[in-house]
């Protein structure tokens, strides 16, 4: 399977279960892999016949100013059956992580699967 990848795609937004995590917008770090339905792209250079990655991160953005998430498995949930219905892909991997959040943990957050690979 060929994967699209986007690495370190922060955003800000409000997202958290403890009131002071809802206080103000934190930066969390989104790490996609994204399944190509097909590998046309590789043979005809076009970007149409692969996942504009670009309009990934745009939707993303759009999406994520509309709704609002207490958990990080609930925002990579979100995010992974957008790839799959909106974009066509049939597998998506998706990690949300939140930056610095706990004094003694730099990274924490969530990783999932869905589709088929």
């Amino acid at each position: 399977m060929d994967i699209v990848f986007l690495r370190e795609f922060n955003v800000d937004l409000v997202i958290g279960i403890y009131e002071w995590e809802r206080l103000a917008p934190q930066t969390v770090q989104l790490d996609l892999d994204i399944g190509l339905p097909h590998s046309r792209a590789c043979v005809t250079d076009r970007v149409d016949d692969t996942i504009d990655y670009g309009k990934v991160v745009t939707r993303i953005r759009q999406t994520l100013a509309e709704k609002n998430f207490s958990l990080v498995e609930a925002l990579a949930e979100h995010i992974a059956q957008l790839l799959l219905s909106e974009f066509g892909a049939p597998w998506a991997r998706v990690r949300v992580t939140k930056l610095g959040l706990i004094r003694e943990v730099k990274h924490l957050g969530v990783t999932i699967e869905r589709g088929a690979k």
